[in-house]
């Protein structure tokens, strides 16, 4: 099952370097337009970006159980996602 963990490293190392750059794209669109809504959509991949690093370092650095890794990774998903829904609600107003 060492496999298993080899996986997790690669899975969570892509989606910090994937949501990384949605985040910084987004930033940069804020940057150029100004519009306090790509900041918060900026904001809200960055979190849940930040859920999959904790939840990552948290399982390979300070060996804590599986169930806690995946809660801290659910609750930092939902927040980004929350995150995210206000900055599309942003838009509309």
């Amino acid at each position: 099952m060492i496999w298993v963990g080899t996986a997790v490293v690669v899975v969570k190392t892509v989606i910090l370097l994937l949501g990384s750059g949605i985040t910084y794209i987004a930033y940069k669109a804020y940057r150029r337009t100004g519009a306090s809504s790509l900041r918060t959509l900026g904001i809200g991949f960055g979190v849940i970006t930040l859920g999959s690093l904790l939840a990552g370092v948290a399982d390979q650095l300070l060996s804590v159980s599986l169930e806690m890794g995946v809660l801290i990774n659910s609750v930092l998903v939902a927040i980004g996602f929350a995150i995210i829904m206000y900055s599309l609600y942003l838009e509309r107003t």
